[in-house]
């Protein structure tokens, strides 16, 4: 368990032994002045309620502000889910786009029936291994900025929830 949480424990059980404690002394009646008019009764349970109902806001409060960043970080999990897919798509456009380049040269190169290998050969392979760099090399490029992405998100998420809950104790 975290220390604020051991420390809050730990005020509620001393909270709850002084009120048994001194019960005798909560419940006894008191006059209390409402402003027009004057009531008797027990100071000690009205503070007990108060802090009682307090408790049970700011314990509502916390649960709201992680749920809220539980359907943020969920939210973002869609989207660069969203993100990877489309990169997935451009990806395998440009395999598609290869491979009809690639059959398109093949049918030429198989047109010429059994001629003895040309100039332009060479340079058709030299061209095709040039190619297949340019690709492999804006592939990692592409990898590396979708998983530059991720772990830029996964640092706000990690941040966000880091902080989010360690501001709302000052406010206690």
């Amino acid at each position: 368990m975290k220390l604020r949480t051991v420390f809050l424990l730990f005020v509620f059980t001393l909270v709850a032994a002084f009120s048994a404690l001194n019960w005798h002394a909560f419940t006894t009646p008191t006059t209390l002045s409402l402003g027009l008019a004057q009531v008797e009764a027990p100071l000690g349970v009205i503070m007990l309620g108060v802090i009682a109902f307090l408790a049970a806001f700011f314990l509502i409060f916390v649960v709201y502000v992680q749920a809220s960043a539980l359907f943020d970080s969920r939210r973002h999990a869609q989207e660069l889910q969203l993100n990877r897919e489309l990169a997935d798509k451009a990806e395998a456009s440009r395999f598609t786009e290869l491979r009809s380049f690639l059959e398109g040269e093949l049918q030429k190169l198989s047109g010429r029936g059994g001629a003895t290998p040309l100039a332009s050969d060479a340079a058709i392979l030299e061209r095709l291994d040039r190619l297949e760099k340019e690709l492999l090399t804006a592939l990692e490029q592409s990898a590396n900025s979708v998983a530059a992405c991720v772990g830029e998100l996964e640092d706000r998420l990690d941040r966000k929830v880091d902080v989010l809950p360690e501001r709302r104790p000052g406010h206690f």
